[in-house]
């Protein structure tokens, strides 16, 4: 990955987060990172905890954001929550969110729209 599309990534994320807190989750981590790859934040809403994939682009020319949560990266994001849950203690209810942002760039003006339980687990 090149270094504009990292800094690109981490800008999505820290909006998503901001916006996350700012309608009451409260985020235990960020980048949980797993043999099969990464979650991008991990959030408590009230008693579910959500594991929120962001994605980030500078405009829709090829597609919104959260049409690149493709099939097959669902899939890897149920496999993810999976090896996250062996590994903690968690009794409660659960959900997968996606967060799309769009930079429009050169302004950095950010249009976000957060889906709830988009991805069925």
């Amino acid at each position: 990955m090149n270094k504009a599309h990292l800094t690109l990534g981490k800008l999505g994320e820290d909006l998503a987060t901001e916006h996350l807190k700012s309608v009451g989750y409260q985020i235990i981590t960020r980048n949980y990172k797993a043999t099969l790859g990464e979650i991008d934040i991990i959030a408590r809403d009230g008693e579910t905890l959500v594991f929120v994939e962001v994605k980030t682009k500078h405009s829709n020319s090829f597609g919104r954001p959260e049409e690149m949560v493709t099939k097959n990266k669902q899939s890897k994001l149920k496999n993810l929550v999976k090896d996250f849950l062996s590994k903690n203690n968690h009794q409660g209810p659960i959900r997968i969110d996606v967060v799309a942002v769009n930079v429009n760039n050169p302004r950095n003006r950010a249009a976000l729209k957060h889906f709830d339980d988009l991805v069925d687990f």
